[in-house]
């Protein structure tokens, strides 16, 4: 073998030896990157305080707790986001309380309320008899019939008080005939689709006829209408998607009101309702031209769902406090305890183990902080397991804090709200009964 051959063999057993050097080193660089870092820490002071509170209520299982303060705060910040003229009307289903929507009414000076089912359209008709009811969902004519019939009837002319949505024509012939068999007067507001594509009117002849049956039926009256927009903020804004939803909802929107103002006179239609919005969207509206009143009720309590952008005013004011009935070092999976050191290795989110009171809801833990669920162990409604890492600073009889996902559901399922204000428990709501 020559020099020059043997050199060039040695050179590219050096090259290859640093290739894969530098491959294994990034392979390493990049395994190190990937494996999680320790997100446990010191417990944060809010919900220590929050703790102590609950203990000296002496409240020992699952609560869904309101803090006060924060819920005045966004009740603040709502209000003072609406333009002169524009209207609120809270959403009742989102917060499921009389109690709750009763200060709600009081804190924003409102009387309107949207209802979404049944029952708690009955209970609020009866707890409530002053308010103006905007049902939010079309609900079938026979359920709608139980407000004039049998021994759970609402009270004489609250029926009445309601508006009434409508989202085809042959619902509005069935609203025609029960208002007509039981000699009443039942104000209507018409469901447009205005993009979202649930159901609804657009404008057009079928819209035009609609109104003009409301004009010349003498049981029936024209309420206004109702367009909500939800899927305004879902769409990106990449190639103008968001701002062109906005356009053609409110385009929508326009040309409805357009049709009724050639059915009805001048003095009608600045009566009607022009619903619009809900939490994700209320703060698109910065004038009266298309809405005269929006729709809001998870935005004041900030469920995570309602972490967007456009509600970055508002602050979480609901959680679940639940307490610990169990700690354990490490991870042990039932059949792969071995398993559990490499687990921790990997991941030292993995160092610590807690058992809380229930669990599997609709909500994230975030306090203490770096609690994750464990999806090889499985959820469990009954003792939930829950890891963190080496910071865990917790131990049984402490309380784990959870912010709900969402209110209307969540709301519902621990009894009576636990009402925080000036670090103490100050009184207990009472939920609506489970509904659908």
């Amino acid at each position: 073998m020559s020099e020059t051959l043997a050199a060039r063999i040695k050179n590219n057993l050096t090259r290859r030896r640093l290739i894969i050097g530098g491959a294994g080193l990034a392979a390493v660089s990049a395994a190190a990157l990937a494996r999680p870092r320790d997100h446990s820490g010191p417990r944060d002071g809010y919900f220590l305080n929050l703790q102590s509170a609950l203990i000296g209520a002496g409240i020992t299982t699952p609560t869904l707790v309101v803090d006060k303060a924060r819920l005045n705060a966004n009740i603040d910040t709502l209000m003072a986001a609406l333009p002169a003229g524009m209207g609120y009307r809270i959403v009742t289903k989102s917060l499921p309380s009389p109690g709750l929507i009763e200060h709600v009414r009081q804190r924003s000076g409102t009387h309107r309320l949207m209802t979404f089912n049944l029952p708690m359209l009955k209970s609020l008709m009866t707890r409530m008899p002053d308010t103006d009811q905007l049902l939010g969902k079309p609900l079938p004519v026979a359920a709608a019939a139980t407000c004039f019939d049998g021994s759970d009837a609402a009270p004489d002319g609250a029926a009445q008080r309601v508006q009434w949505l409508i989202d085809t024509p042959a619902r509005l012939a069935q609203y025609g005939e029960l208002a007509a068999s039981r000699d009443v007067v039942l104000r209507i507001n018409i469901e447009l689709d205005v993009g979202l594509h649930r159901g609804g009117f657009v404008a057009g002849e079928t819209l035009r006829t609609a109104l003009e049956t409301l004009r010349d039926n003498p049981n029936l009256r024209f309420a206004g209408f109702m367009g909500y927009e939800p899927h305004i903020p879902a769409l990106p804004k990449a190639f103008g998607l968001r701002d062109r939803a906005r356009a053609s909802a409110w385009q929508a929107y326009n040309e409805a009101l357009e049709i009724a103002a050639t059915v009805f006179d001048a003095d009608a239609m600045a009566a009607i309702t022009r619903n619009a919005a809900g939490s994700p969207t209320y703060r698109l509206y910065h004038d009266t031209h298309i809405a005269n009143e929006v729709s809001v009720g998870s935005a004041l309590v900030k469920p995570t769902d309602f972490d967007t952008e456009l509600l970055a005013p508002h602050q979480p004011a609901a959680f679940i406090a639940t307490p610990v009935l169990k700690t354990a070092a490490g991870v042990r999976i039932p059949g792969i305890e071995f398993a559990g050191p490499a687990m921790r290795l990997w991941d030292p989110n993995r160092a610590e183990t807690v058992f809380i009171y229930g669990g599997h809801w609709l909500a994230h833990p975030v306090d203490p902080p770096g609690l994750a669920f464990n999806e090889t162990f499985g959820r469990s409604s009954n003792q939930e397991m829950l890891n963190a890492g080496t910071g865990l600073d917790i131990a049984p009889d402490d309380f784990v804090f959870f912010r709900p996902s969402q209110s209307e559901a969540v709301f519902l399922q621990f009894g009576d709200i636990a009402v925080y204000d000036g670090g103490a428990i100050t009184d207990r709501w009472s939920v609506f009964a489970a509904s659908a």
